[in-house]
């Protein structure tokens, strides 16, 4: 039970960014449900307004129990906000590239590049918000 503890505190921010993670791929997915069963609205909208809901969820649960942001004023905030979409816009576009060279390219099974899409997203938006988002301001 130790060795489980430690391990915990030693990677405690992989552990939170990727138990917030998963809490934003369900508010992605409920928001994408209860539109489809709610609205009309065509499916490029339905998954755009989800893909925004769950980039706002990730930004502030990351900023506050992930990260522990710095910033203080407003200004700064928006500064991480903006980052931080930008970084989840590109890492997007990287999933749409790696499935498309994976599946037209090399002639992958959808569900192997899917899976590998995902997880070059999942690093690369770990690093993006350590590195680039929520840097302290206070250096």
């Amino acid at each position: 039970m130790n060795n489980l503890v430690e391990l915990y505190k030693k990677n405690k921010e992989v552990v939170l960014y990727l138990f917030w993670g998963v809490l934003t791929t369900f508010v992605d997915l409920l928001v994408a449900f209860l539109l489809k069963q709610y609205t009309n609205i065509d499916t490029f909208w339905n998954t755009a307004i989800a893909w925004l809901a769950s980039v706002i969820f990730a930004f502030f649960t990351n900023r506050k129990w992930v990260f522990k942001s710095s910033a203080k004023n407003i200004k700064e905030i928006f500064i991480e906000l903006k980052s931080f979409t930008f970084g989840r816009f590109a890492s997007w576009i990287m999933e749409e590239i790696v499935i498309w060279v994976g599946q037209t390219l090399m002639h992958g099974s959808f569900n192997i590049v899917k899976i590998l899409a995902q997880i070059i997203v999942i690093i690369f938006n770990y690093f993006w918000s350590k590195f680039v988002v929520f840097i302290n301001h206070n250096k």
